[in-house]
């Protein structure tokens, strides 16, 4: 049988866990078609997911269909939980897009669109809810092709056939099968496999779930479509979860990508796969080998993340949906150490939480996307470690970043030690993160302490000069330096390459090179068309801006506006729709990344930050003289190194044009 991996992403509440309830019924995997409604679906089998009604986790289901064996990947829906379902997108063959036909193309299904393209994963639509009132299976598709892909072709003439509109529009999208077509007035089933997988051409279905409408079709569709991957002989797998189950058990997710997984195969230094579990919703059955293309829990591992790669697998790209909230948490008087604990361990689970303590405060403060995710947090917290908590009062994660390029340099050599390093800081491409690079000689700087020098690079997070933000988009390249035959140690090169880069972010701050970035949501409001003009207002006030929207003779009909605001002024203005349009009015935001910050100078003086007093990131020097080392002040670095400067301010002035 053709095995396909296949994970079903959607908007909340368009359908997915009902969907792939549908599909198994239909296949003859269960007997009774459960509802969300009714908490008895077969794949949101976790008591949160019920008592709320979304998926909060991923979880896995199985199912056969004629020639087709499909593993399937349910996602959580709701965009607080985006960075569970990135996760799973690095691991398909297939993903299903469910669409509702009554709500469109949402906010969040075209972040969901765009992280598929990123992720390059080929893409089955089906469209859901076309039994309600009032939908237009043309207005769909339309919307599809003009926001997604003109690639967005209906296959649902029957259940084994496309129609001839179809073939001609699979043609459109190629040049050499539209020369193929014209010729033979035929495309073969291989070549439309093929244009599906290089995501040229994405299968569009219809139907109700609910209802098992369209399933069959949709069935088959995946049976005759799809394409099987071809793997190579040596292990590799790719980590996409972790979790615990209820005895407390830590469990890694992986997908096989190459060779077999067997029990007791060494997998991290001396850790051993203890066993190899697949899941079907809450069981599993344990197994002895997993072949490549297969999906498993594996025991025995600790230390593995998502993501990782594992065998000669390489880890996966860094996750584009990352938190944009900041909330301390209040034990209400339970041990904090205890508390420090638990969330260390869901922080295992889910690394976007980013759980810090401040021995000084005793304070724990973790990172999320929204008041949902903190919800069902706390909730977790109670019902897994019985701790009763709260969390104070949200603040926005600001991030800095850099608009010119400079080369800095740190001096490391107090008594019997010896590193200098110069690096060159440059701005990079929005949401490239941090990139390191070398650019120097091997007769300049041997190949150990290169080394050395990109490992310390990488083995901490750099914080800008403006309020101690975390630093991004910069590119950092090694571009000279100086070691001692006789003095020189690795932890040398650490001190002096954190000093570099802290001595350049302040050679910036003095020249306005420094800047201060903030989230920014993507919005959809939707209200009457005689509160619009107080929307337009709001949205100015809150430094947004918006589309304008289209004007229609129906003055009971609801307007919608869209545009972009500050997550800062933005994160509570929902109550406030709801207040004036009387319960009527919907705002929708979807985190849109990091922009420049609109209050910049406003936050810097209001949280009073000094790069020099952050004695963990310093940007001073240690020079020495006379037998002992002495302080060296950033400012005075320049006139004291020992390597001359690689950039003249005329480079760096044409590196940053």
């Amino acid at each position: 049988m053709k095995h396909i991996v296949a994970g079903i992403i959607a908007h909340v509440d368009a359908g997915k866990t009902t969907l792939s309830e549908s599909l198994l019924y239909r296949a003859g995997e269960l007997r009774k078609l459960g509802r969300v409604d009714n908490g008895d679906a077969f794949l949101d089998s976790d008591d949160l997911e019920k008592k709320h009604g979304i998926t909060i986790f991923s979880h896995q289901a199985h199912l056969q269909y004629q020639n087709l064996d499909l593993t399937l990947l349910d996602t959580p829906g709701h965009v607080d939980f985006a960075s569970q379902t990135e996760e799973v997108l690095s691991v398909l063959d297939y993903a299903i897009l469910v669409i509702s036909a009554t709500d469109g193309i949402q906010g969040y299904t075209r972040t969901l669109w765009r992280l598929l393209e990123r992720y390059h994963v080929p893409t089955f639509i089906f469209v859901n809810k076309m039994d309600m009132p009032g939908t237009d299976k043309k207005q769909v598709l339309d919307q599809l092709q003009t926001v997604f892909s003109q690639g967005c072709i209906d296959f649902n003439a029957d259940e084994s056939n496309i129609s001839n509109e179809a073939y001609e529009e699979i043609a459109m999208r190629d040049d050499a099968v539209l020369e193929t077509f014209l010729d033979s007035g035929n495309i073969d089933d291989e070549t439309i496999q093929k244009m599906i997988r290089q995501r040229e051409v994405f299968p569009c279905y219809f139907g109700a779930a609910l209802k098992v409408a369209g399933i069959d079709a949709f069935l088959t569709g995946l049976e005759h479509w799809t394409s099987e991957t071809v793997y190579k002989p040596e292990f590799a797998a790719r980590v996409f979860k972790i979790s615990h189950d209820e005895k407390g058990e830590r469990l890694t997710w992986v997908r096989v990508t190459g060779g077999t997984l067997a029990t007791k195969a060494v997998l991290l230094d001396d850790q051993k796969a203890n066993q190899l579990r697949v899941y079907d919703g809450a069981k599993f059955t344990v197994q002895q080998t997993i072949p490549a293309g297969g999906v498993c829990a594996v025991t025995g591992l600790t230390g593995t993340y998502p993501g990782q790669g594992l065998g000669v697998g390489k880890d996966g790209v860094t996750p584009t949906i990352q938190p944009v909230l900041n909330y301390a948490l209040d034990p209400k008087g339970q041990d904090i150490h205890v508390c420090l604990t638990a969330l260390r361990q869901l922080e295992d689970e889910d690394p976007q939480l980013h759980v810090s303590w401040s021995s000084h405060l005793q304070e724990i403060r973790v990172q999320i996307m929204g008041e949902i995710q903190l919800e069902i947090l706390q909730q977790i917290l109670l019902q897994r470690f019985n701790l009763n908590v709260s969390f104070g009062e949200g603040s926005i994660l600001y991030k800095e970043t850099i608009t010119q390029a400079v080369e800095g340099v740190g001096h490391f050599e107090p008594l019997r030690h010896y590193a200098e390093v110069h690096l060159l800081l440059q701005p990079a491409s929005k949401g490239s993160g941090l990139t390191f690079d070398s650019q120097c000689a091997l007769d300049v700087l041997g190949k150990n302490w290169q080394h050395q020098v990109l490992t310390n690079l990488n083995s901490k997070e750099h914080l800008g000069v403006l309020i101690g933000a975390p630093i991004t988009d910069m590119q950092i390249t090694l571009v000279g330096g100086k070691a001692s035959n006789v003095h020189s140690v690795g932890g040398d090169f650490r001190e002096a390459t954190w000093r570099a880069v802290r001595q350049g972010l302040m050679m910036l701050k003095e020249h306005g090179g420094c800047q201060l970035l903030e989230p920014w949501y993507q919005f959809r409001l939707e209200i009457g068309q005689d509160q619009v003009g107080r929307a337009m207002n709001d949205i100015q006030k809150m430094s947004g801006s918006f589309n304008m929207p289209e004007t229609t003779e129906n003055k009971d009909a609801l307007t919608i506006l869209t545009g972009t605001a500050p997550v800062s002024e933005m994160q509570d203005y929902a109550q406030e729709v709801r207040a004036y349009t009387h319960g009527q009015g919907q705002l929708e935001c979807i985190v849109d990344g990091y922009r420049p910050c609109h209050n910049a100078d406003e936050i810097v003086k209001k949280l009073k930050y000094n790069p020099t007093s952050d004695l963990d990131n310093t940007p001073d020097s240690v020079f020495c003289a006379h037998g002992a080392g002495y302080p060296v002040s950033w400012d005075e670095v320049p006139k004291m190194a020992h390597v001359e400067y690689t950039y003249s301010q005329a480079d760096l002035a044409t590196l940053t044009n």
